[in-house]
C-alpha cells in the first residue's frame, strides 16, 4: 500500500496544521491588540475632554468668586453677608435685617439691600451667563418651628416660610430690572430648603446663622460632562 499511495509525513503534516494554527492565533491577537489600542486611544480622548472641562470649570469658578468679591467687598460686613468660595453662595445673615419673625415680607432694610445689590449681582454674572446653569436663590430657616409643634409639623412650616421668602426676593428683582424680565425668568429659580442645611457647630444647631437667605450660582460643567459621556 505504500508503495501504491506513498509514504505519508505524518511529522510534516501535524507541522503544517500547527503552524497555521499559530498563524491564525497571531493573526487573532493583533487584531484584539489593534482593538485595544484604538479603544484605550478613545478612551484617553474622552478623559481629556473631561479633564478640560474639569480645569475649564474651576477656573470659571474662581473667576465667579474674584468678580463677585472685587465688586462686593466693600458692602459684606455692613449687609451681614458672606460669598463662599467653594459654592459661589452670597449669603446675607442677618435674619432680623432680611424679615420679621415668622414673616415672607420684605423688611424695608432688606428693600433697600436689594436695590443696590440685585442689579449689580446680575451685572457681574452677565459675562458668565454662557457657562451658568442657573441662580438659585435659596431660603434657609432654623429647625425651631411654633410653640408646640412637633419635628415634622415645625419642618414643612419653615419649608412653606423659606419658599415665601424666596418668592419674595424673587418678584422684588424681577421687578427692579424689567429689561432683564426674560433672562430672570429662565434662569433664576427661588427654592426654599426649610432646615435641612441648617449651620452646626460642635454639634449644636446655630439658629441664628440658620436663618439666611443666598444667591448661588450655579455652572453647567456637569451638564457638559453628561453631553460629552452621551455622544459616545
Amino acid at each position: 500500500m505504500d508503495k501504491i499511495f506513498g509514504t505519508r509525513n505524518v511529522n510534516q503534516d501535524s507541522g503544517d496544521h500547527w503552524l497555521t494554527v499559530s498563524d491564525l492565533m497571531a493573526g487573532l491577537m493583533m487584531v484584539f491588540l489593534f482593538i485595544a489600542i484604538v479603544f484605550m486611544m478613545i478612551t484617553q480622548k474622552e478623559n481629556d475632554k473631561i479633564k478640560d472641562v474639569a480645569v475649564a470649570y474651576q477656573e470659571n469658578q474662581v473667576a465667579i468668586f474674584e468678580a463677585l468679591e472685587e465688586e462686593f467687598e466693600k458692602d459684606l460686613s455692613k449687609w451681614g453677608a458672606t460669598i463662599d468660595k467653594e459654592t459661589l453662595a452670597f449669603n446675607f445673615q442677618s435674619p432680623d435685617v432680611l424679615f420679621a419673625n415668622n414673616e415672607t415680607k420684605l423688611s424695608e432694610a432688606y428693600k433697600a439691600i436689594l436695590n443696590d445689590f440685585f442689579p449689580r449681582y446680575i451685572m457681574v454674572l452677565a459675562p458668565y451667563r454662557d457657562s451658568l446653569d442657573e441662580i438659585r436663590i435659596e431660603g434657609h430657616t432654623s429647625s425651631v418651628g411654633l410653640r408646640g409643634s412637633t419635628e415634622a409639623q415645625a419642618y414643612f412650616y419653615n419649608m412653606r416660610l423659606s419658599q415665601g421668602r424666596t418668592r419674595a426676593v424673587l418678584e422684588y428683582g424681577y421687578a427692579l430690572m424689567p429689561d432683564e424680565a426674560n433672562w430672570i425668568k429662565a434662569n433664576i429659580a427661588a427654592v426654599g430648603f426649610s432646615s435641612s442645611r441648617a449651620i452646626i457647630h460642635d454639634g449644636v444647631e446655630d439658629a441664628a446663622m440658620s436663618r439666611r437667605v443666598s444667591f448661588r450660582a450655579i455652572t453647567n460643567a456637569d451638564i457638559q460632562i453628561k453631553r460629552i459621556l452621551e455622544s459616545n
